[in-house]
């Protein structure tokens, strides 16, 4: 796909009043910064949405919701109609003129099926006014605002059967802010950052995982794993459910450790524990799950892209990726965390510093997240030698492994549920 070679996507999360993941907004960022590879951002919206809508919707944003922006010519256009109602928000951006023809789309679109949100909204405006009654969800620019008027602009913009969504939420403060004064969803990376707490230590359960990630690292038996894995009754109990799902494939029911860990093998095994930190209750629609599964993955693609006859270096890229999260999990600092556990020099210096080959590389995974772009990003896909291409494809090709995880292991509540 011609778009592919200069674009990447970027996902980012859509959360509701009980910090779940419910939607993900959509955003198609140029990879290159070369005046020849500027290409109009509509166009190539349009492009990924034809390709997404081939490929199916499911595989890019799985259970959840996707917020796609349009502008005036993507409503009045064709492609519109490759997208599931069902799946989608129509996000119209602010730059959007707002004539009878747009009015008379729209008001179309949604006797079709779709729903809407407007893009942006940071006072009262013509757009505003025409487009409010016919929208699903307004969108609030709360870093637009002038201070101390948000309060105000949430009472103006309450209106029968419409939400309001909090977007560029960067802290634990705007986010309580924002709940107080009724907002139904969260935009933003608060849930990432780290709050460290002052004398917190990792819990029981969580250093016996670890703990089992040391013995895998340092190519322990089997029968070591074994006994440790007995150790931890929670453990036991949820790889026993881990070995009897459709994932994994097993043909008949697998009632002891020793069997599951010959049917799991130690790369998957090592796998599930990683992930295994971040889950609490098994509920796999926590935006941090998803982000740190999604990171790891995706830099294990990238590396296996990078050093295709290295699967050791993709096995520690995923380490890297799901590892960089966990000051923010368990609000400790990332230097506490690394003296608990052994880990490679190389995924210290990556995790500490973002230096060397492993940190180059998270810190291109960490701009792509935040859909940024311009010279830092175009430097990094030079330097780590990337092609945008690959880095779509690593993309797309974590989303759709990720979702398969999540299906197996469903949250309590579908996503789509959400509007």
């Amino acid at each position: 796909m011609p778009f592919a070679n200069h674009f990447f996507l970027a996902r980012q999360p859509i959360l509701n009043r009980s910090q779940r993941l419910v939607a993900y907004e959509l955003l198609y960022r140029n990879a290159e910064c070369d005046e020849a590879h500027v290409t109009d951002g509509a166009a190539a919206t349009a492009s990924v949405i034809a390709h997404a809508s081939e490929l199916g919707m499911d595989k890019v944003v799985g259970e959840q919701l996707a917020y796609v922006n349009v502008d005036a010519a993507g409503l009045m256009s064709d492609f519109i109609r490759f997208l599931p109602n069902d799946k989608v928000i129509l996000e119209v951006l602010e730059t959007v003129e707002v004539t009878p023809a747009i009015v008379a789309r729209v008001t179309e679109l949604k006797q079709a099926g779709f729903k809407f949100a407007l893009d942006d909204v940071v006072g009262s405006s013509d757009n505003l006014a025409k487009l409010q009654p016919l929208m699903d969800v307004i969108k609030v620019d709360i870093k637009g605002l002038p201070p101390g008027s948000l309060a105000e602009l949430t009472r103006s913009l309450k209106y029968p059967g419409q939400k309001l969504l909090a977007e560029k939420v960067e802290t634990q403060e705007e986010f309580q802010q924002c709940m107080d004064l009724g907002f139904e969803y969260f935009q933003g990376y608060y849930f990432a950052r780290p709050v460290i707490l002052s004398g917190k230590k990792i819990a029981p359960s969580q250093l016996a995982v670890m703990r089992l990630l040391e013995l895998l690292a340092a190519d322990a038996g089997q029968r070591e794993l074994e006994r440790q894995i007995k150790l931890d009754p929670v453990i036991t109990l949820n790889l026993l459910r881990l070995v009897n799902t459709p994932a994994v494939g097993a043909r008949t029911r697998i009632n002891s450790v020793g069997h599951a860990l010959l049917v799991l093998g130690r790369r998957q095994l090592q796998r599930w524990l990683q992930i295994l930190l971040y889950v609490k209750g098994q509920q796999f629609d926590s935006p941090l799950l998803q982000l740190a599964t999604t990171r790891g993955k995706t830099m294990e693609n990238v590396l296996a892209q990078l050093r295709p006859n290295e699967r050791i270096g993709a096995d520690v890229g995923f380490t890297v990726g799901i590892m960089s999260l966990m000051d923010t999990l368990f609000s400790v600092r990332m230097g506490e965390i690394l003296d608990s556990v052994n880990v490679l020099d190389e995924v210290r210096d990556a995790l500490l510093h973002r230096t060397g080959s492993y940190g180059d590389v998270l810190k291109l995974i960490e701009l792509v997240e935040m859909a940024q772009e311009g010279q830092e990003l175009t430097a990094l896909l030079h330097k780590v030698g990337l092609a945008p291409s690959a880095l779509y494809a690593s993309q797309l090709a974590a989303y759709e492994w990720v979702n398969d995880f999540q299906h197996d292991y469903p949250a309590e509540a579908p996503a789509s549920a959400a509007l």
